[in-house]
């Protein structure tokens, strides 16, 4: 029995014929968060294999990494710092806060330590807008964080 799809695309590709639908294109996503997980980035090789696995073209893949600002193509650090920079945040201090960071880490935000041990980004709303200024460590939301709580937040994920 043929599959059922909302959209449906034949697609041929080496001689075969695939059909993409909705039920492909719901697999992207995990597989995506999986390698991130696994590896820490999802690399081009990665982003074709993942296609080619999947019968979309590599172009639907770099899209959705892109897209989503947890995913990557570029190797980050052990730990990864994202400050919330949605309006809420900002207008309670959050650039102080990645101000706190940066001269903490001696990095700018978007940047990796040498020793590979922080990545400081900014990100969107991680959801916390009521106990702004957020930040997420890790996996970890932290929320009404002051630019004085930024060193022994640095010195606890030196103890991991």
């Amino acid at each position: 029995m043929k599959p059922v799809c909302a959209a449906e695309k034949i697609i041929e590709k080496n001689g075969r014929k695939i059909v993409v639908c909705d039920d492909t294109r719901s697999r992207l996503l995990p597989i995506l968060q999986d390698r991130q997980d696994r590896r820490g980035y999802i690399s081009d090789k990665d982003m074709q294999n993942i296609a080619d696995l999947l019968g979309i073209h590599p172009v639907e893949v770099y899209s959705v990494v892109t897209f989503y600002s947890f995913l990557s193509t570029e190797k980050k650090g052990k730990h990864v710092i994202r400050v919330s920079n949605c309006i809420s945040n900002v207008m309670k201090g959050s650039e102080k806060v990645v101000r706190a960071f940066e001269k903490a880490l001696k990095i700018k935000a978007g940047e990796t330590t040498g020793d590979r041990q922080f990545t400081l980004e900014r990100t969107g709303c991680i959801g916390m807008c009521d106990k702004a200024p957020a930040i997420m460590v890790d996996t970890e939301l932290v929320g009404n964080v002051k630019p004085g709580m930024v060193k022994k937040i640095i010195g606890d994920l030196r103890k991991r």
